[in-house]
């Protein structure tokens, strides 16, 4: 009966001008009945299904309309924001946002190359176990055939039910299937729609997002105040509910994945994951849905985090999602390589996470010749080991190395080598990746060390993944050392097939060798080479190359051990990247300093040579040396590539 009454009041309000219109109609959230109910008491009986934990590893296609430009993410709403990039490519290709909108845009997008079934053979033989499609992106646009309104890709643009047509081809490779749904922002994301040039020749005319003709794509004016992500207003809450219950109730989705936290707070939000559970349920004889979003599950759901990994092994099973490259076609982006893609994989289910790797489409549907050859070296890749990938779990340990990702989004850039190593079981079968093949052909593994005073860790038998040949091993208090063939079967990676008994890590504290001075005397301070003092700052990859980065936190520092030979005044310069001016960099070797300013480069991937000055070394031997922010009042993130110390 509430239901009804809801419905109701809703319909009526829907009726009045917008200016009248309440704010305060409750949401009719109907749930299919069930087990599950909107509450995290009931939510937390949810069980992963097992298919997720197996599989470590989907493709998604974060693809529509907005792909036209060519211009990379956020275009729709970047259009109508003079100062943006998006705005000026906009109006030199498209024309002024008032009379040529988005809404001019969605014709364009026709996927006339788009072959379904071609792609998701490419991405099976990748190695993907299940695949995502875009759903709905915050421009509005509904890549499903749908009676919400007319704004969706079977009636406008390709004229094809573009989430059925995935799921088909998806069925048809035997990959689980889901769609991504990024609705629930785009009643305040669109808002830019609705304004004008501030200054220009069409000062002061509206853009076409102001007309209400359109309104069904670019939303009604928001209320003053509501600029949050999720909105707060119901109306807008039952337009999202509505939305997403018919695509969960027209489609038999294996998972549906959000683009931020629970919607709407609990009742909105939770009320649609009781729906989808019990969906599911009512179609199957177990739980086989799964759902995703970027807010702590405590095992209600998945918790999915953006372009970043967790810090260890997390109890819950978890998903990252990141891309190649932007998550719409960008012609300016570089696409990353298979390396980062395959190391970004085996850390993340080392530590009980999926990987949800976007492969980003031409407006056409096409993907380019470099995402082909991609696709196929992590072909190639995965048919060797594969065995080490699917339907593993963590061990006791996620692995050991000098990279130490901080947990969190937007942190993925890590300069892995084969001194990290990544561990999953299997079975009986421990396995252990090292994320580069060492140029001497040998590994060191510390965490199987053999156990002082006890008969712990005791190895029957080691292969290579991907190789016959016979493996040597020996085995020491310090450490596991494996003698490998001199032919690598990767470049990326060796993964080692390990059988025994009573495997448990040993913690062995790591004997660090000093940096030597050149012929010239220079000392030279590699990021490979530091150690990092804090949580977050750590060494990442740029442009191929090294630098410490993630320093946005004035107590975090690193260190160098160093061996000098000759007493007397160095000169000390650095090699940085910073957005901002005035973060003051302290360089200290026992007891001296020397302090300079870091300049502005104003790109995180520009690095600019500069002297930091000169500091006094008093006497030969070995030296600690810190690099440290001078304070909080004068610190600013800063990527630092180099330290080098020349004798004057």
């Amino acid at each position: 009966m509430k239901t009804k009454v809801a419905l109701l009041a809703l319909a009526a309000a829907l009726t009045l001008p917008l200016a009248a219109q309440t704010t305060n109609v409750p949401v009719a959230t109907p749930i299919a009945p069930g087990r599950f109910k909107p509450t995290a008491e009931s939510l937390a009986k949810y069980q992963c299904p097992e298919w997720f934990r197996d599989a470590k590893f989907g493709i998604w296609a974060h693809w529509g309309p907005q792909a036209v430009p060519l211009d990379g993410d956020w275009y729709a709403r970047g259009m109508y924001e003079p100062g943006n990039g998006h705005y000026k490519h906009h109006l030199e290709n498209y024309g002024h946002p008032s009379t040529n909108g988005y809404k001019d845009i969605i014709p364009l997008w026709k996927a006339e190359k788009w072959d379904p079934d071609r792609l998701m053979a490419l991405y099976k033989k990748a190695g993907a176990r299940y695949f995502v499609s875009m759903g709905s992106h915050h421009d509005n646009f509904f890549l499903w055939n749908s009676k919400i309104h007319r704004w969706n890709a079977a009636q406008m643009g390709p004229r094809r039910d573009v989430v059925a047509d995935w799921q088909k081809a998806a069925q048809k490779q035997g990959l689980k299937f889901g769609v991504s749904e990024h609705l629930g922002a785009s009643f305040t994301w669109f808002q830019s729609s609705h304004g004008a040039d501030k200054t220009g020749p069409l000062a002061g005319v509206p853009y076409d997002g102001a007309d209400p003709q359109y309104q069904d794509l670019y939303h009604f004016p928001a209320n003053p105040g509501d600029k949050d992500w999720y909105s707060k207003d119901p109306r807008w809450q039952q337009i999202w509910y509505n939305s997403i219950k018919e695509l969960v109730d027209n489609y038999q989705l294996d998972l549906l994945y959000t683009d931020g936290g629970v919607p709407f707070g609990n009742e909105v939000g939770l009320s649609m994951i009781a729906h989808l559970y019990n969906t599911d349920l009512k179609n199957h004889a177990r739980q086989r849905v799964v759902y995703a979003c970027k807010q702590e599950s405590k095992g209600m759901w998945i918790e999915d985090l953006e372009r970043g990994v967790m810090p260890k092994i997390n109890p819950n099973p978890w998903q990252t999602d990141t891309s190649i490259g932007d998550w719409y076609y960008n012609r300016n982006w570089k696409f990353r390589s298979v390396s980062w893609s395959i190391h970004m994989l085996v850390d993340i289910v080392s530590k009980n996470g999926n990987l949800l790797l976007n492969v980003v489409q031409r407006p056409d549907g096409s993907i380019d010749p470099e995402v082909e050859q991609t696709l196929e070296q992590m072909a190639k890749w995965i048919s060797i080991h594969g065995e080490a990938i699917y339907g593993t779990r963590p061990w006791l340990v996620y692995g050991e190395g000098k990279v130490k990702t901080k947990g969190g989004s937007f942190k993925e850039d890590f300069k892995y080598s084969a001194n990290d190593i990544r561990f999953t079981t299997k079975g009986k079968n421990l396995y252990a990746f090292a994320l580069g093949w060492p140029a001497d052909n040998q590994l060191v593994i510390r965490s199987l060390a053999q156990p002082a005073g006890t008969n712990g860790n005791r190895i029957k038998s080691i292969s290579l993944l991907g190789s016959k040949a016979k493996i040597t091993w020996t085995q020491s208090p310090t450490g596991l050392v494996v003698k490998l063939p001199a032919q690598p079967v990767s470049e990326y990676t060796a993964a080692l097939k390990i059988k025994g008994e009573d495997l448990k890590p040993v913690v062995v504290e790591e004997a660090v060798q000093p940096i030597k001075p050149d012929a010239q005397g220079q000392l030279k301070l590699a990021p490979e080479e530091a150690e990092m003092h804090g949580t977050g700052v750590n060494t990442e990859e740029r442009d191929g190359q090294s630098n410490i980065g993630f320093w946005d936190n004035a107590a975090e520092w690193v260190s160098w051990k160093a061996r000098v030979n000759q007493p007397g005044k160095y000169r000390v310069l650095a090699t940085a990247a910073a957005l901002q001016e005035g973060a003051r960099l302290n360089l200290v070797i026992a007891g001296k300093a020397v302090t300079g300013s870091v300049p502005s480069t104003a790109d995180w991937g520009k690095f600019q040579t500069f002297e930091l000055g000169d500091i006094e070394i008093d006497q030969a031997g070995p030296v600690d040396i810190l690099a440290r922010p001078q304070d909080a009042s004068h610190w600013h993130p800063i990527n630092l590539r180099s330290l080098v110390l020349t004798p004057r």
